[in-house]
């Protein structure tokens, strides 16, 4: 039988809602398209189909099998969760916790974007979200002058960044102690400016680049056990870890 979604979309940035979504989750479990839509059961096309094309309407029965093969729910690809806090699903069943290594936490923290720092003020801590990047192992950050942000400069502070997935009741955080400092060589602001991916998402003029050399990092993952759901997760599909959500049909 032809192929219905021949590869005539162009590679490009995921253009709708649902989309964006998929192509957010699969990166984040680290699946190429192709592996993606073989999990799941269908064509790599008909996965770049809907992907790229906005208003792409897949039935049930595709977003169940893609939900088990990313790992997530057909609720959370839909968007229905995005308005909610991350954390009020109930435990999984048989949680593990475990301390991450060093090199653990270094992988972690190189593959996210958004991280918080606790910024120290005379009235105490005041944690902030932040778009940052790792450069030669540093995290660094962009912010406007005079900004909360960009007070930790001269002062030592913590930086964190977490996981947290209420579908399976599991998560990871990771934890870096470190000072931090303003950028202010020439070459190194050149080079971060040209070459840093993340933009600040606040938008406007931000100028002015924080690096935060850590001393320390530490962090913890809570696993659970294959096959289950957390209640509060939703259970509008089987867990990934079934073998027989792969071959639904």
């Amino acid at each position: 039988m032809p192929d219905p979604f021949p590869m005539s979309v162009a590679e490009g940035t995921p253009a709708g809602d649902l989309g964006r979504r998929i192509a957010v989750r699969r990166t984040a479990v680290g699946l190429s398209r192709k592996e993606a839509a073989d999990l799941a059961g269908v064509a790599d096309s008909y996965l770049q189909y809907l992907e790229e094309v906005p208003g792409a309407a897949p039935g049930r029965s595709v977003l169940l099998r893609l939900a088990a093969a990313l790992d997530t729910t057909v609720t959370d690809l839909a968007g229905g969760h995005s308005d909610r806090t991350p954390g009020s699903g109930r435990a999984g069943s048989d949680p593990t916790f475990a301390e991450l290594t060093v090199q653990e936490c270094r992988e972690l923290l190189s593959t996210h974007g958004v991280g918080r720092i606790a910024v120290p003020t005379a009235s105490g801590p005041v944690i902030v979200p932040v778009n940052y990047t790792v450069v030669d192992g540093a995290i660094v950050y962009r912010t406007a002058p005079g900004a909360m942000p960009s007070r930790a400069a001269g002062c030592q502070v913590t930086f964190e960044i977490d996981r947290i997935d209420d579908a399976f009741g599991e998560g990871w955080s990771v934890l870096a102690l470190g000072r931090a400092r303003t950028v202010t060589e020439e070459d190194d602001v050149r080079q971060l400016t040209e070459h840093v991916l993340s933009e600040p998402w606040a938008g406007g003029p931000r100028e002015e680049w924080i690096r935060i050399d850590a001393l320390s990092l530490t962090g913890r993952r809570i696993t659970t056990r294959p096959g289950t759901f957390s209640a509060a997760g939703g259970t509008d599909g089987p867990s990934p870890a079934d073998s027989a959500a792969r071959n639904m049909e």
